[in-house]
């Protein structure tokens, strides 16, 4: 490409580079002129932020415990039933959160499918912490698959087939041989997961609620905030935006590192 048609290009796609640095320059002017230091001060926001790193790394260990032989399985099987599990792990990902927050109480709620049973244990799920584990959870796991799944099946079958022939089992393929080449794409796939459930709102409200030092997670307490307290929505808003322009920083030296 010639430095003018780079020039051109650049002009055509400035409207839509605007578009996401205007915002995000205008909310860093803003949280200026807030009083961000005594506002993380106040209980309310420290038990939003707390609440969200506890749940979301909670959420994010479950995802990769859960997530990675599904993974394995969608990328290495070439069954009818993995590839349909393959597109099933990416329903979460178009579906409004308010369906997704009404799903999770059709099954985890005091009528639903198991929630009942839970229910008559003596256990409840809904309206808890573990609730909004549940949602993050949910929510998040497909970005962690599709990361994993596509690492894994760029996986160099040369390496595996010798392994194979050599006398390891499935078991030592899959550790010694298959994951540690596709390492980055699962480490990428947890940030990605990472970052969706620290920004997850709707099915966390309709599934968890919006109690404060309970199931009040940072963009629960953006929104009570925005209706009462701006300082506190705005503040929260910018711990956010560090949090995630971090997980994007540690995500590019990660893989300018193994690139090296």
């Amino acid at each position: 490409m010639t430095r003018r048609e780079s020039f051109l290009w650049m002009l055509a796609g400035g409207p839509a580079m605007l578009l996401i640095m205007l915002p995000i320059a205008a909310l860093v002017s803003r949280s200026a002129t807030s009083d961000v230091l005594t506002t993380l001060q106040q209980p309310e926001t420290n038990q939003a932020i707390w609440l969200s790193l506890r749940t979301t790394l909670l959420s994010i260990a479950i995802v990769v415990v859960l997530g990675l032989p599904l993974a394995y399985f969608a990328a290495r099987s070439g069954s009818r039933l993995a590839a349909f599990f393959d597109a099933l792990t990416e329903l979460p990902v178009v579906l409004p959160p308010a369906v997704a927050g009404i799903a999770l109480l059709a099954f985890f709620g005091r009528a639903g499918w198991l929630g009942e049973s839970l229910e008559a244990a003596g256990i409840q799920v809904t309206f808890t912490s573990t609730a909004v584990v549940i949602a993050q959870v949910f929510v998040s796991i497909p970005f962690f698959l599709r990361s994993a799944i596509e690492g894994i099946r760029k996986v160099d079958q040369q390496g595996v087939s010798a392994a194979a022939l050599d006398g390891a089992g499935p078991a030592q393929v899959a550790w010694l041989v298959v994951l540690p080449q596709c390492r980055q794409a699962i480490f990428a796939g947890t940030l990605l997961a990472w970052a969706r459930a620290l920004g997850e709102f709707g099915a966390t409200l309709m599934f968890a609620g919006n109690f404060v030092g309970r199931t009040q997670t940072m963009p629960l307490a953006i929104y009570a905030g925005f209706q009462g307290d701006l300082n506190m929505a705005v503040t929260l808003s910018m711990v956010l935006l560090g949090m995630a322009v971090f997980i994007l920083v540690f995500a590019r030296l990660f893989n300018h590192h193994t690139a090296t």
